[in-house]
C-alpha cells in the first residue's frame, strides 16, 4: 500500500502526459490507452487519499474514455 501512495500520482502523472503526447502526435488508438490508464490511476489515488475534487475532475474523465474505447471497439 505504501507503494500505490508513494507512485501512484507520479505514474498516473507520466501516463497522462503521454496520453496528451500521443494525441499531440496524432497516435490514435494508443492515446487514449495511455491517458485512459493514467485517468483510472489518478481516480484510485482521488479514493485513497478521499480527495473529491480529484476524484470529480478524473472520475467524470472515465465515461469519456469509455466511450472512445466503444468507438475502437464496435
Amino acid at each position: 500500500m505504501n507503494f500505490v501512495k508513494k507512485y501512484l500520482k507520479w505514474v498516473s502523472t507520466a501516463l497522462v502526459l503521454t496520453g496528451i503526447l500521443l494525441t499531440n502526435l496524432n497516435h490514435y488508438p494508443m492515446n487514449i490507452f495511455f491517458h485512459g490508464a493514467g485517468v483510472v490511476g489518478w481516480t484510485i489515488a482521488g479514493f485513497l487519499s478521499k480527495d473529491k475534487a480529484i476524484l470529480t475532475n478524473f472520475g467524470l474523465q472515465i465515461p469519456l474514455f469509455l466511450i472512445g474505447f466503444y468507438q475502437l471497439l464496435f
